[in-house]
């Protein structure tokens, strides 16, 4: 097989690309909760990094080192001179959308309306008639306490909008006692999912932290991918060939699955999950490798008979590996959806999980 490093370092540039960049447009009054929502739904703490960089009077342009998302920040809808606002993002988003590279495009856009101020402006209904013919656009409702047909109000005004969505991005604690528990937003993703091209869907489970399932659910179509590729090299009648296909293949797949969950995507990070999982299945895997490839050298039926054998072993070892991979991830974002696990945490876990499953 090739050089192991050449090979990691080939999966890692594959998985970035697969996954790609999202770009969100997020706009609303002041006081409506934009920064609040923006650090429930997404990995980095966004609205947290001081002032982003500004790409027109009224609009901020957010970024984080590692996370495949980009966050336009519209602001200034309150103000008498409004339409201005709208002009200038107006020119930018036809910028964005006319742009070769589909990373650059301006993919979805929030529209934030505060539930307790019980109307939508002028500003608003422009703003998203505007946007509606360059790219989708949602209507988000949001520090919702009591819907009172509101959002049905909120979806006659937007007409354009593809779905409205009623969210409370934190806990509340009413006057009274009662407690309110964040709500709506995995349905905010599942609506953005709908909206955005396939292709943006990664960097979407990536960049967001508020539904672990949506990342699940993006990780097991690169599993998939992966056994499909793995079947076709153990099918192949040259003896021992699917052994120096099949290492590559499941390599990609951790490195996908890692930039899926948003974890680091590094050398030493898929070096150490490559070693963790070897240490489990090396024996195991070479054992069945080595007796499938040897009824590949005998003439006529032996090798046909040995390459169906090999492509469902191969797939199922490449699908066993990446679900334990998938476990080991999605239950560390359930029981610590703010922190990141170490490499050496996930190595940990991946091995049990692994010994678990033999």
């Amino acid at each position: 097989m090739e050089n192991i490093d050449k090979v990691i370092q080939d999966a890692i540039q594959k998985a970035i690309v697969e996954r790609g960049h999202i770009n969100i447009l997020i706009a609303g009054r002041s006081g409506v909760g934009k920064s609040t929502l923006i650090n429930s739904v997404f990995q980095g703490n966004f609205a947290e990094t001081g002032q982003g960089k500004p790409v027109t009077k009224g609009t901020l342009q957010f970024s984080k080192q590692g996370i495949p998302l980009t966050i336009y920040d519209t602001r200034g809808l309150e103000m008498a001179e409004y339409q201005q606002t709208i002009d200038d993002l107006r020119r930018l988003v036809e910028d964005k959308c006319s742009d070769r590279d589909g990373n650059n495009h301006i993919h979805a856009a929030w529209v934030c309306i505060q539930e307790d101020g019980r109307r939508v402006e002028d500003a608003e209904i422009k703003l998203h008639e505007m946007l509606a013919q360059h790219l989708p656009v949602l209507g988000v409702v949001t520090k919702a306490r009591a819907d009172n047909g509101f959002r049905s109000k909120v979806s006659e005004l937007l007409p354009k909008a593809k779905n409205v969505v009623r969210v409370r991005a934190i806990q509340e604690e009413l006057d009274e006692g009662q407690v309110l528990n964040p709500m709506g937003l995995k349905n905010l993703i599942e609506a953005t999912s709908e909206v955005i091209p396939e292709g943006k869907r990664r960097a979407l489970a990536a960049a967001q932290k508020a539904d672990v399932a949506y990342k699940v659910t993006q990780a097991q179509k690169v599993v998939a991918g992966s056994a499909t590729l793995a079947a076709a090299a153990g099918a192949s009648p040259i003896p021992f060939s699917d052994a120096v296909v099949l290492a590559p293949i499941q390599i990609g797949m951790l490195a996908g699955i890692t930039s899926v969950f948003g974890l680091e995507l590094s050398k030493a990070t898929l070096t150490t999950l490559v070693s963790s999982a070897l240490g489990v299945t090396g024996a195991t895997i070479a054992g069945r490798t080595i007796a499938v490839n040897l009824l590949k050298l005998i003439p006529g039926a032996g090798t046909v008979v040995g390459g169906a054998i090999s492509a469902a072993t191969a797939s199922a070892l490449t699908v066993a590996l990446g679900g334990a991979y998938i476990a080991v991830l999605s239950n560390f974002f359930i029981d610590n959806p703010d922190a990141t696990p170490s490499v050496e945490q996930i190595a940990k876990k991946l091995k049990e999980q692994m010994r678990n499953q033999n």
